[in-house]
């Protein structure tokens, strides 16, 4: 049985991936500086929360408390 917190790592993984298309997809629309740095800090937030949800996730993988049988992208 899988935990509630994978689930939530699982979520988190999910959602870095959307602030990454919507940065990028900001920037091939953007009109102005001020977008530019808004979406350079949705991405730069991305990749932070993405690298603190990867470690999490080995951290669980290690204590076995991951549930391997998923095969979902993000693992």
């Amino acid at each position: 049985m899988d935990r509630p917190c994978n689930d939530a790592i699982r979520r988190t993984l999910a959602l870095t991936a959307q602030m990454l298309e919507i940065a990028d997809q900001g920037d091939r629309h953007r009109e102005d500086a001020g977008c530019g740095i808004l979406y350079g800090v949705l991405r730069d937030a991305a990749y932070k929360i993405r690298l603190l949800a990867e470690q999490e996730r080995e951290a669980h993988r290690r204590k076995g408390w991951w549930a391997e049988c998923r095969n979902t992208k993000e693992e």
